[in-house]
């Protein structure tokens, strides 16, 4: 291969190359490629884009570069190329005693020209022939992609190879950030993507989660849709219209979605500048068409740089267009760089630059190569031009110089006597690794820093271009993207509404209020959701929320649901109207039969008092005593003792009640059944007979309760649950089994009773206690068994008031129906209170 590059080499010089169809030098349009030269010590290689060629129809017989028209070119972008330069070049303190040279080539917005202005700058000769020397011989220190177009990757390929340092004064291709296949490209701007969690963090801080998504149907499209998706995802945000448009895409996919989502008011848009207006016209001939009110739609694009945007009617559905420029820092207009103004005139090729047209030995096409031959003036002249201070590529440069002279020290070093004819020749390859330092990235004039990855990074300004009615837009600085973080300028947001320009709302619902909760509908994106109220015993503090959260044990929600406040800790206590009034009957009731008991030793040789035993009367009063005195265990703070012995205490003595209830009635059972002459029962009769029956009932009782301490004793207990916002402290009665054990043992020497009072009711005597015994039974019975379906359903404190209730009321049933008679005959009626009384009622 190299033998038949070298022959045809041979050939071309000779004149001998014969072809079929021979090309036509001549040249068809008046204007020749073009490229600014100027020596230096050390030269940069640039490639911008300032121009493009005209479309046209290639013939085969005519050599490319003959038959291409070129348009005319924007120069203002090479003067900023060039001052630059100039302006470090001017700087002892950046560059010692070494000047840079430049060399500038437009790459006409193509691939084929930036291949040939590569081919060009890496040839060091004359001619485009890599690796090949001779003539003019330049130290090429890096190549600088200043074009339009990402043509870095494409630059990097082709100067790879020779180790040639590459950077960029705008945002790089994410693949360059792969350093195994392009080691040689130095990132001096922020990659694209910066700019995605700024973009986030505002659409969650104006509430913005309906959006709409766009972007060309391109490379870098595809990348902004698979890296930008998925961090609207995780932050909740719905994209409910997502578009890749197309040079000839059709408007029906867009018209249909706008018209579906109405509510849609922001839309992110991943776009260049040249290509805003295209997309502004097919929004607007999409919205115009459609029916009903349309609001302003916010447009936030993804761009860096801050553009003019006139007033035009294709704005008249847009709100504001929101960009990203960089934040430069403070010190950078103090930089001696830039303390004159630099004016060139229009027409500057004359003056400034040698412009000849050179053609390369061994190529069919030739180019204008202007040389500059004078500096850039600084005097303010008469129809001359201000050229802008071009920070992003200064910085660039900048940083050039400082590289370079880090590299260039160990070559200044020289022996005694050597005398320097110009400055050493730095190889590429060598001036790569002092590219590499991290450090120079201060250097820069914007804010821009490395990230946790090592990334290059910078703080950003959040610009919104409000568009106004029959007026340009205006600039509002809306907020700052500083170390990840949106700060929000309130001042401008605030003169939005002066304007009458408010942030439109951008969603399908409106919030759910704290004490709500989120809940999907159906078939519908997750940012559509109905609002419920939380469940009983939760809580939302925030709104929007996705759950309500329960409140701890001790505390409860206010009625509104928005926050947990502290319960009320309460006991059935004795200073409460409940509690008092229990006591109030206890202690009322306690006095009764105390004075019953009373009455009864004073007449005790009564008649009316010794009929029916009268110790059983004496037992049965003094255990209702006891049962009326056993009603305050159950009031009051629990304690461990009280919890003991509140149940224990009131089973065994209702049990001892009931039992001498039941030796009364069995004593008038045989009593009656003694009287019949021959009856053998009367052997029964006498003391020992009621005692037996009061001790062996009680003391089953006495076993059951001690088994009940035993297993599973009653201890305190808080009721954080049965009465909302309050904590019931009550006695937890340990085993419940053991607890309904003692009521159904204490029920059955109840209805046993009933039963044996029952059947000796009719028969005759004055003071046979059967009927009123079977009474107080009754009543006795009818208690108990309405209280435990009251107990079961009742919660808290009105529990033990039900218990307490029925101690009272069983107890006042027994007193009543038994004592109250006697003592109204013993009082009232004491001429029936005699033994004559007696044998006369016997004999009738």
């Amino acid at each position: 291969m190299d033998h038949l590059l070298l022959l045809l080499m041979l050939l071309s010089v000779s004149g001998k190359l014969r072809m079929k169809c021979p090309l036509n030098f001549d040249h068809q349009d008046g204007e020749k490629p073009w490229s600014y030269y100027r020596p230096g010590d050390f030269s940069i290689s640039i490639v911008i884009s300032a121009s493009e060629i005209a479309p046209a129809t290639l013939p085969f017989n005519i050599a490319p570069s003959s038959q291409t028209q070129f348009l005319p070119y924007d120069k203002k972008r090479i003067l900023h190329m060039i001052f630059n330069i100039e302006v470090v070049n001017k700087n002892q303190q950046l560059l010692h005693n070494h000047t840079f040279g430049y060399n500038i080539r437009d790459n006409y917005m193509s691939n084929l020209g930036t291949s040939d202005a590569l081919l060009d700058m890496l040839s060091t000769g004359e001619a485009n022939v890599p690796n090949y020397g001779c003539g003019r011989k330049d130290n090429l220190l890096a190549l600088l992609d200043g074009a339009v177009e990402d043509i870095s990757i494409q630059m990097s390929t082709l100067g790879g190879p020779y180790k040639v340092s590459q950077t960029s004064d705008r945002i790089a291709s994410e693949a360059l950030a792969d350093k195994n296949h392009f080691p040689f490209f130095h990132p001096m701007f922020p990659k694209q993507g910066i700019q995605y969690p700024a973009i986030v963090q505002l659409l969650l801080h104006f509430a913005w989660t309906l959006i709409g998504l766009f972007a060309p149907d391109t490379e870098k499209g595809e990348h902004f849709m698979r890296t930008f998706m998925p961090m609207l995802i995780r932050n909740r945000i719905c994209v409910v219209i997502s578009q890749q448009f197309s040079a000839i895409g059709h408007p029906a996919p867009l018209r249909d979605a706008l018209s579906k989502w109405k509510q849609v008011n922001v839309f992110v848009h991943f776009i260049e500048f040249a290509l805003l207006f295209d997309r502004i016209l097919s929004f607007h001939s999409t919205l115009e068409g459609l029916p009903g009110p349309i609001e302003g739609k916010v447009w936030i694009m993804t761009m860096f740089g801050l553009y003019p945007i006139k007033k035009h009617r294709l704005l008249k559905y847009i709100h504001s267009i929101w960009s990203f420029p960089p934040q430069w820092k403070n010190s950078w207009e103090k930089d001696d760089a830039y303390k004159y103004r630099f004016f060139v005139e229009r027409e500057f090729q004359a003056e400034y630059f040698h412009c000849s047209v050179l053609k390369h030995t061994f190529s069919v096409k030739d180019r204008r190569r202007c040389t500059q031959k004078a500096s850039l003036e600084t005097q303010e002249k008469k129809n001359r031009m201000q050229i802008g201070n071009s920070g992003y590529t200064y910085s660039v440069i900048k940083i050039l110089a400082h590289a370079l002279n880090a590299a260039s020290k160990p070559q200044r070093r020289r022996k005694k006597g050597e005398e320097r004819l110009g400055a050493p020749r730095l190889e590429p390859w060598k001036f790569h690794p002092f590219l590499k330092k991290k450090e120079l990235y201060n250097l820069s004039l914007l804010k821009v820093y490395l990230d946790q990855n090592g990334d290059l990074a910078a703080d950003l300004n959040v610009i919104s271009k409000v568009i106004l009615p029959e007026e340009d837009a205006v600039d509002k600085l809306l907020a700052n993207f500083e170390r990840q973080r949106v700060i929000i300028n309130h001042d401008d947001l605030s003169q939005l509404k002066l304007l009458n320009k408010s942030l439109p709302q951008s969603k399908c619902v409106e919030k759910c209020h704290p004490g709500f909760v989120k809940k999907a509908r159906e078939g519908e994106p997750f940012c559509c959701y109905d609002c419920i109220p939380c469940p009983e015993g939760t809580i939302s503090t925030q709104e929007d929320t996705q759950k309500c959260t329960k409140c701890p044990d001790d505390q409860y929600p206010t009625k509104n649901q928005v926050q947990c406040i502290t319960k009320r800790i309460t006991f059935l206590s004795f200073e409460e109207h409940l509690g008092i009034i229990l006591i109030f009957f206890a202690l009322l009731l306690f006095l009764t039969t105390g004075f019953v008991l009373i009455i009864f030793l004073k007449y005790l040789e009564t008649p009316i008092v010794k009929a029916n035993n009268r110790d059983l009367s004496y037992i049965l009063l003094v255990s209702l005593l006891l049962c009326f005195l056993s009603s305050f265990l159950f009031i009051g703070h629990p304690r461990k003792a009280t919890c003991l012995l509140r149940q224990t205490v009131f089973s065994i003595v209702f049990s001892v009640a009931v039992s001498s209830v039941l030796a009364k009635t069995i004593t008038v059972v045989l009593a009656f059944l003694a009287s019949k002459p021959g009856n053998k029962v009367r052997r029964w009769l006498g003391k020992s007979l009621a005692n037996s029956i009061i001790l062996s009932c009680s003391a089953v009782q006495v076993l059951i309760c001690a088994m009940w301490l035993g297993v599973s004793p009653p201890f305190p207990d808080s009721d954080l649950h049965s009465q909302p916002g309050e904590i019931v402290l009550q006695c937890n009665e340990g085993s419940v089994t053991m607890f309904y054990v003692v009521l159904g043992y204490m029920g059955f020497l109840a209805v046993i009773c009933f039963t044996v009072a029952f059947l000796p009711r009719n028969l005759p005597g004055s003071f046979n206690e059967a009927k009123l015994i079977t009474f107080s039974m009754l009543v006795f019975c009818s208690v108990w068994v309405s209280f435990l379906p009251t107990y079961l359903s009742t919660k808290g404190k009105s529990m033990v008031a039900v218990q307490v209730f029925s101690i009272l009321a069983s107890s006042a049933g027994l007193l009543g129906c038994i004592f109250f008679p006697k003592c109204y005959i013993i009082i009232l009626r004491p001429d029936l209170n005699t033994k004559e009384h007696l044998v006369i009622k016997a004999g009738k």
